[in-house]
């Protein structure tokens, strides 16, 4: 059954690929120049990135290896969103599971594509304040080191180029615009 995708055809779909984070799907397709073509796409369990602020002004971000890019990361805290959770439990959950952060104060800033051109994956975006600390709950693949440092070091790695992570950089750039730190 031919259905519509905006200029495109969408002839058929095949999954090709599913595990409990994605699903590879490809497309047999009517491209808008009107030539058959094949387009393939991941949709991605929807995520969460936190970035916990203190009263002085610092952050906490994670450094750990990510197995995709073969080396450390240094980003925001992230994790995925389980099917029925809302995107700001999940942030709570990933925040003290992973550094040990609790928070009395949350500002939601936004939703933000993973990337739009073969992605389909929303991260929500979330300031935490009012930080309280406990102990990690990490899980069995996670080896993360927590890293304090001032807000302003942070928005200069995001410049520099040291944290390249998209939805970390969208987050503490979006942040710095809220307040002056």
């Amino acid at each position: 059954m031919l259905r519509r995708h905006g200029p495109w055809t969408i002839e058929e779909t095949t999954e090709k690929h599913r595990d409990s984070f994605m699903t590879v799907f490809e497309d047999r397709v009517i491209r808008p120049d009107g030539r058959p073509g094949v387009y393939s796409t991941v949709q991605v369990k929807p995520g969460v990135a936190v970035l916990p602020v203190d009263r002085d002004g610092a952050v906490y971000l994670v450094r750990q290896f990510r197995y995709a890019i073969g080396s450390e990361s240094l980003e925001a805290v992230c994790g995925g969103v389980e099917a029925g959770e809302a995107y700001q439990d999940s942030a709570k959950k990933e925040l003290r599971e992973e550094v040990g952060i609790e928070a009395s104060s949350w500002t939601d800033l936004g939703l933000v594509d993973l990337d739009t051109s073969m992605v389909r994956c929303k991260m929500g975006l979330f300031l935490a304040e009012g930080l309280s600390f406990t102990e990690t709950q990490r899980e069995g693949t996670e080896t993360i080191q927590t890293v304090k440092l001032p807000f302003h070091d942070a928005v200069q790695k995001v410049m520099e180029g040291e944290i390249t992570h998209a939805a970390s950089c969208i987050l503490i750039l979006k942040a710095s615009m809220r307040r002056a730190w």
